[in-house]
């Protein structure tokens, strides 16, 4: 099947998704969530047992399309409470995919892309990678992805990283645990089939089964906590430090925040 925003490749026992937008930083618009959603269910019908997720060009992931931006300020409540799950739906999707999931971050990873690499079971990067929930930077809220965030890093690093919305180096990112291992830029594709091919060598049926159980301890929770952040993500953009935000994120301008 044919993607418009992602290729994706069987190979062997290895399926990769490459996110296909570089003239746009490989930025998440709608369409490249439905595709990413039909790739997976792909994938997960398919013969291949472990997916590798990467972008095309300089970027992993630079976050949400403008456009897409541009047309959150004219949003209803339920238009904003539908888009805010369907991202939701995205990243539980990744986190709770029943194959192993390698996030190979060949550059910045940005805002919803930071979300998706934060899912990923392993995620390599290159050194000039870097990292960022720059949600608040626009006034907006980093809440869908807080939900995954703070069980890997614990909450005082996912206060830092979400509260002041700065953007890391893979180094950083690395001593946080969101980083399983730096890897040279021209060994990353290399590395992260090397490190399939440790997986393939594990039986399918236990790694599924164990992925199974480590979701089964938390999923309620999980669930419901999902389901606050959507209300969250959707109910900020009704403030007017989200407009303020939003404007002056599109104006290239920096914020007057009205705090309300």
């Amino acid at each position: 099947m044919s993607y418009e925003t992602l290729q994706l490749e069987h190979k062997g026992e290895v399926a990769t998704l490459t996110l296909n937008r570089p003239e746009k930083r490989n930025a998440i618009s709608p369409q490249m969530i439905d595709d990413l959603l039909v790739a997976l269910q792909e994938i997960e019908s398919s013969a291949s047992r472990v997916a590798i997720i990467t972008g095309v060009g300089k970027a992993f992931c630079a976050g949400m399309d403008l456009e897409a931006l541009r047309s959150l300020a004219g949003q209803s409540i339920d238009q904003s409470l539908a888009d805010s799950r369907l991202f939701a739906n995205l990243l539980y999707r990744i986190y709770s995919f029943p194959k192993p999931v390698i996030a190979a971050v060949n550059g910045p990873a940005i805002a919803g892309g930071c979300g998706i690499a934060t899912v990923a079971d392993f995620t390599f990067a290159v050194p000039e990678a870097k990292f960022g929930y720059t949600e608040v930077k626009i006034g907006f809220i980093p809440a869908i992805v807080s939900v995954f965030l703070r069980r890997q890093t614990g909450d005082k690093i996912a206060r830092d990283l979400l509260i002041s919305g700065r953007i890391i180096a893979a180094a950083e990112a690395h001593r946080f645990g969101l980083v399983t291992e730096i890897v040279p830029s021209d060994r990353l594709s290399a590395r992260a089939h090397e490190f399939a091919g440790i997986l393939l060598a594990a039986s399918p049926t236990s790694i599924t089964r164990t992925k199974r159980l480590l979701l089964g301890y938390e999923e309620t929770a999980l669930k419901a906590e999902l389901e606050m952040a959507i209300r969250e993500n959707a109910a900020i953009r009704s403030t007017e430090d989200f407009r303020e935000g939003l404007s002056s994120f599109l104006e290239k301008r920096e914020p007057r925040w009205p705090g309300r």
